[in-house]
């Protein structure tokens, strides 16, 4: 038996990125997926976001996997939406047991205004509480929720990166502390509650030209290859990022059994990022 059979997940974000590796893989270990995302670009973010034709790939990795998925166009910042969507994907696949809010960006570098840290805030931070907040209704017992967060979340915030930058890092920040206290509300119903901490991941939140401005800000136009030279830098291990399905593996551990008593917990799948910036305090 799949460790996930005759279970349903709801990932956002699922179009492409973290939250379409996130989707194959759990669909992979049995469960049936609601996908959702935007599918559009918002102004305040500075690089392309994804298009339908991504959910529709999202949707067919899915389904060759052998299991039923049902997908939504819906604007995770849009608390209605949301919960018209979620409960439409219930009703379709008959239950929710998973819920993954993964939804995100980070705009970086030139091109960023008010509406940049406004669209970060209402996507990162108020997207996690609306897709959270719609599953609770029809979570079962015994089911686990897993939130997105950040390993430069939790490096401290970031004043000097623009209002992209800095709601960024405040909104994962407050994602942490969300996951902490409604683990205690939901720890009577068997429910776990637990935040990834990712260091860079191989994704077009990444791989675009405010996030190389970033790493590399003694060049005027740096390239990918440009920037690869620092993306180390975050790291204690010799990578320059991480890939999706090493966030996927620790996605779906925390989505099965194996982890019924792993519940309000900060989890960092980040090559030893944060022992190698913040000393030891015990």
């Amino acid at each position: 038996m799949a460790r996930l059979e005759g279970r349903v997940a709801v990932i956002s974000g699922a179009a492409r990125g973290q939250g379409r590796s996130h989707a194959v893989n759990l669909a992979a270990a049995g469960a049936s997926i609601i996908a959702l995302d935007i599918c559009a670009d918002l102004a305040g973010n500075t690089y392309p976001l994804s298009r339908p034709e991504d959910l529709e790939e999202t949707v067919r990795l899915v389904e060759k996997e052998g299991v039923p998925a049902w997908s939504a166009v819906v604007d995770v910042r849009e608390r209605s939406a949301v919960w018209g969507a979620l409960e439409d994907g219930v009703a379709a696949l008959g239950g929710l047991d998973i819920v993954v809010a993964n939804a995100g960006i980070a705009p970086l570098g030139k091109g960023q205004t008010i509406q940049s840290w406004s669209d970060t805030i209402d996507t990162d931070l108020v997207g996690v509480f609306n897709v959270v907040q719609a599953s609770l209704p029809h979570l079962s017992d015994g089911g686990s929720v897993i939130a997105t967060g950040s390993l430069a979340a939790q490096l401290g915030s970031s004043t000097k990166q623009g209002p992209g930058g800095s709601a960024y890092s405040f909104a994962k920040q407050v994602v942490a502390h969300y996951v902490n206290d409604l683990s205690i509300q939901l720890a009577k119903r068997s429910i776990r509650v637990n935040a990834v901490h990712p260091t860079n991941v191989d994704t077009d939140m990444l791989h675009n030209e405010g996030m190389y401005r970033i790493f590399r800000p003694d060049l005027e136009s740096p390239t990918r290859e440009d920037a690869e030279r620092s993306f180390g830098a975050m790291q204690a291990m010799p990578v320059p990022y991480i890939s999706p399905q090493d966030v996927s593996n620790l996605v779906v551990f925390l989505a099965s059994d194996e982890s019924r008593f792993i519940t309000g917990s900060q989890l960092r799948v980040d090559a030893g990022g944060y022992v190698k910036a913040k000393p030891w305090q015990g």
